[in-house]
């Protein structure tokens, strides 16, 4: 089999609702893409997602730089073309940010190729482990611009529906806000739900170290996120210190800020993301690199489970998965919970190929 086209795309899904966090607004999820066709038909799906800001170039690395490099390659040496383009001319400017999440999008359509050529789900290609589904919390319920009256309308009908847990963003000016809001949604979902807090890098050190003591009387499943991404010190004394495990990954790019935050005790949940790190191949080597260290995965979910629940399903340590559901209507297999759980996808392939009627509505570029 040999690669004969590439072409990248921008999508702009609407985000009803609007939402925010502590950091980010967003109106619009991006997926940023590519779609890489075969002499013998196949069609590979990939993308990353972003806020909609900067996927003109995540694009243009494809286009410019990226595909050039693939025509004529077969996609099964997926390993070997990964490591040509991760280690070639991009690597001078660039080992993270777009061009890593450019990377991760022809990573993720390459797996695509292989397991609907060998006519299987990619958990199956994998070599699958959960034939019974995966465990799902939900996230789109605790987004912090709610008022704290739809907050806990949300997150209490979060539970009604049978997810395991719920997640809810905080990182408001004022730290006394996100306890009183903290505190009301335990109250709220009861004391057996499991319940996490996002901060999304609003916190310093001494905010993080303050207030997390603070809240870990609300029996939390893990804070994500308190500080800059970068600061692997910083959450290793939080890790040490604080009786609420750390959870973190969607901002780390590469396996070997993993192997530092992972060795040196700074993460307790892995969230390694797919659409981050520079796709399947990179994110199987933090996953088995996680394994070798008994800490879990619980994946950031950048493409909105599409692909994770493909990787959580084959991954022994991988516990979890988070549900945001913006933008699954747009694909030819959704992702699917039902009573709580991922059901498998049955289709071959990894769940990335889009309907052609929002492919084209949602087209940007």
């Amino acid at each position: 089999m040999k690669i004969t086209k590439v072409e990248s795309f921008v999508l702009h899904v609407p985000i009803d609702p609007p939402i925010t966090d502590a950091i980010n607004a967003a109106t619009h999820w991006g997926l940023p893409g590519v779609r890489i066709f075969t002499d013998e038909g196949y069609v590979g799906y990939g993308y990353t997602g972003t806020c909609a800001h900067g996927d003109d170039m995540i694009a243009d690395t494809i286009d410019r730089y990226y595909a050039p490099e693939l025509i004529g390659k077969d996609p099964f040496m997926v390993k070997e073309i990964w490591d040509s383009l991760r280690f070639g001319k991009m690597h001078w400017i660039g080992r993270a940010g777009v061009t890593h999440m450019a990377l991760a999008a022809v990573d993720i359509a390459l797996w695509d190729i292989m397991a609907k050529a060998s006519n299987k789900p990619l958990w199956q290609y994998l070599g699958g482990h959960k034939s019974k589904g995966i465990k799902a919390y939900n996230t789109n319920g605790g987004w912090l611009n709610w008022s704290k009256e739809r907050l806990l309308k949300d997150v209490t009908d979060i539970v009604g529906q049978g997810f395991a847990g719920v997640k809810i963003k905080v990182g408001k000016p004022d730290p006394r806000e996100d306890y009183d809001r903290v505190k009301a949604v335990r109250e709220a979902i009861g004391d057996d739900v499991i319940f996490m807090i996002d901060v999304n890098q609003q916190w310093n050190i001494n905010t993080a170290m303050t207030w997390g003591r603070k809240l870990e009387e609300f029996d939390l499943f893990w804070l994500e996120e308190p500080l800059n991404p970068d600061d692997i010190l910083g959450h290793k004394k939080l890790a040490d210190a604080l009786n609420v495990p750390i959870a973190l990954g969607e901002h780390v790019y590469s396996k070997y800020a993993f192997r530092d935050y992972i060795h040196q005790g700074a993460v307790e949940y892995c969230q390694v993301d797919v659409t981050r790190v520079a796709g399947v191949t990179e994110w199987l080597q933090v996953a088995g690199l996680a394994a070798s260290y008994d800490v879990p995965i619980c994946p950031h979910v950048g493409d909105m489970g599409q692909i994770h629940q493909h990787l959580v399903a084959a991954t022994p340590g991988a516990v979890m998965l988070e549900y945001i559901p913006w933008i699954r209507t747009i694909f030819v297999e959704p992702a699917t919970v039902k009573n709580g759980h991922y059901v498998l996808p049955e289709m071959p392939g990894a769940s990335t190929e889009i309907l052609p009627k929002y492919f084209d509505e949602y087209r940007v570029r």
